[in-house]
């Protein structure tokens, strides 16, 4: 899901890039953070944040530790391991 930027934000703010299997969850947080001038990337998998770090700069990621499938912990190994 491509970011929605607002006219304020520029390609140089910080990205956050939010994992959460809960969609309710993960829209709402990625809503509040770009009401607030934030650019936010949502997904719902850690398979699917893999994807999403390798296709764009994120600067900060906010996870959901307990998911299905690969879980947070393992996400944030991979993360700290790779240097993204």
């Amino acid at each position: 899901m491509a970011p929605h930027i607002t006219s304020s934000m520029t390609p140089e703010d910080p990205h956050i890039l939010v994992v959460d299997d809960h969609r309710e969850i993960r829209e709402s947080l990625a809503q509040f953070l770009r009401k607030n001038g934030r650019r936010a990337t949502a997904v719902d998998s850690a398979e699917a944040a893999r994807r999403a770090i390798k296709e764009n700069r994120i600067d900060a990621v906010v996870l959901d530790i307990m998911m299905p499938g690969e879980d947070g912990l393992s996400l944030c190994r991979h993360i700290r391991e790779t240097n993204h």
